[in-house]
């Protein structure tokens, strides 16, 4: 067991010590430390504002006024990715008809844009390729085999050489 004058002598110091102990105040220079300490938060506030949110605000009132406007007739572009015409305009849906005889009912707020230019389709007749591609794939596949071929002449040659030495 502990004796009591030990322990009075313990609490003793650490009351003396507690009394030697001064606590320490945190002194601004100029006495306005709270307003100063605010003045690069406001700023990175006000930096934020007109660099991420006005103009994403902007774009989204645009998107809506775009969505507000779509009328029988638009060329629209899904954010889905699919190119069609609106057939019919109702409250929250629009009739798309994404090909002929194919029509879809899509959100109205799917809507990405107004389509400028529908994606262009090579035509051809009879199923066959369209010329202009088939004529471009002929020239790449002679370029290649030429290449091959002074490939192979180049390593013929060096071979050649090494044999006679």
């Amino acid at each position: 067991m502990t004796s009591p004058s030990i322990l009075s002598s313990s609490i003793a110091s650490v009351v003396a010590a507690m009394a030697i102990i001064n606590p320490a105040y945190a002194e601004s220079a100029d006495g306005s430390g709270g307003f100063a300490s605010l003045i690069p938060l406001i700023l990175i506030m006000v930096i934020f504002y007109f660099l991420l949110i006005r103009p994403q605000q902007k774009k989204l009132k645009e998107h809506r006024n775009l969505v507000d406007e779509l009328k029988k007739g638009d060329k629209v572009l899904t954010s889905g990715g699919l190119y069609g015409k609106v057939i019919d305009v109702k409250d929250d849906v629009l009739k798309v008809e994404i090909a002929e005889g194919v029509r879809v009912n899509v959100k109205r707020d799917t809507v990405a844009g107004l389509a400028d230019i529908a994606p262009t389709k090579e035509k051809s007749s009879g199923g066959k390729p369209a010329k202009k591609g088939k004529a471009n794939k002929n020239k790449a596949s002679e370029e290649k085999a030429s290449e091959v071929e002074s490939t192979e002449s180049t390593t013929s040659e060096t071979t050649n050489s090494q044999d006679k030495a």
